[in-house]
């Protein structure tokens, strides 16, 4: 048997449902009727995403939307340790603590480069097509035994922490696959051509450090409105970068895909739309202030994203 990202999809799919069960039975849930069919809406697109007609996977969505921007996605009750309980726990594993969390890059590492290896009967034991996924969803398996194995508790308390932790990072759990999927749309829907008219109707891109700043700086605020640097990538690089850079100055490729991604990481840092990288470490954090991630970003952001013009307009045409 091939473990594929189907059987990955299914086991996330699963995690969500018994979140979703779990959030109806918290009778002391504020909005829980909300949060389970919230969580239970992206359960299905996991577990059963490939029979539904995509129309209706579309009609999810914008339910799943509609309930986070009405504040439906709530915090429910969750029996917290004391501080005591914490520290003396602390004390007992020590760096023990570390070897779950470094299981999940070792395995999946592993799995990546042993992959081609795997092979039982002339059957693959992991999907050739999404290895590197595969072997991740391995590692945290393996990562959960092993959390089990040195603190003694069952796997039914990680499925305890994983609703916790959900509950923490709400609807912004969502966001990146949605923005994943945003950087599509608008390549398909032309965007790319449109910023190209817009450019070059606009600005005196003639001049080349005009077409390097437009290029530079672009990709960081598509990246601020996607919260995705690969979802500006091909939206800026299909609009300036090649046709521009590539294609009027014979710019060099390579330099040009480097420093504009470094570009769009620079967006990164400077928005609440990457929720993966600056809203969920504020909420795992606890931090009053759920914008203290980017605002202690945003003077590296800017800095970086004016050497960038430079690093780029000296590199790319040499």
């Amino acid at each position: 048997m091939t473990l594929t990202i189907t059987h990955l999809y299914y086991l996330v799919g699963i995690i969500l449902a018994i979140t979703a069960v779990m959030t109806l039975m918290d009778k002391q849930h504020p909005k829980r009727y909300s949060s389970a069919f919230f969580w239970a809406l992206y359960a299905l697109v996991f577990l059963v995403g490939d029979f539904i007609p995509p129309m209706w996977v579309g009609v999810g969505v914008i339910v799943m939307a509609l309930i986070a921007a009405f504040g439906g996605v709530g915090i429910g009750h969750h029996a917290a340790r004391t501080p005591a309980q914490y520290l003396e726990s602390a004390k007992r594993l020590g760096n023990k603590l570390f070897i779950p969390a470094l299981a999940i890059p070792v395995v999946t590492m592993i799995g990546t480069l042993s992959a081609s290896h795997l092979i039982f009967g002339g059957v693959s034991l992991l999907d050739p097509k999404n290895t590197t996924l595969v072997s991740l969803g391995v590692g945290c398996i393996v990562a959960l035994a092993l959390a089990c194995k040195l603190t003694h508790e069952t796997s039914m308390q990680g499925i305890r922490e994983s609703r916790r932790l959900t509950d923490a990072l709400g609807w912004a759990l969502v966001l990146p696959q949605m923005l994943g999927m945003l950087g599509l749309v608008f390549s398909d829907a032309g965007v790319g051509k449109a910023v190209a008219h817009i450019t070059t109707s606009y600005i005196n891109m003639d001049i080349r450090f005009f077409a390097v700043a437009v290029y530079v700086i672009g990709m960081a605020l598509f990246t601020v409105i996607m919260g995705n640097g690969f979802a500006a990538f091909p939206v800026m690089t299909g609009g300036v970068g090649v046709p521009i850079l590539v294609g009027m100055y014979h710019g060099n490729p390579a330099v040009m895909a480097a420093i504009g991604m470094l570009s769009g990481y620079c967006g990164t840092l400077l928005t609440p739309m990457a929720a993966n990288f600056n809203i969920v470490p504020a909420a795992l954090l606890e931090l009053p202030d759920k914008n203290a991630v980017i605002r202690a970003q945003v003077p590296t952001a800017l800095t970086l994203l004016a050497c960038n013009v430079f690093l780029l307009y000296f590199l790319m045409f040499r």
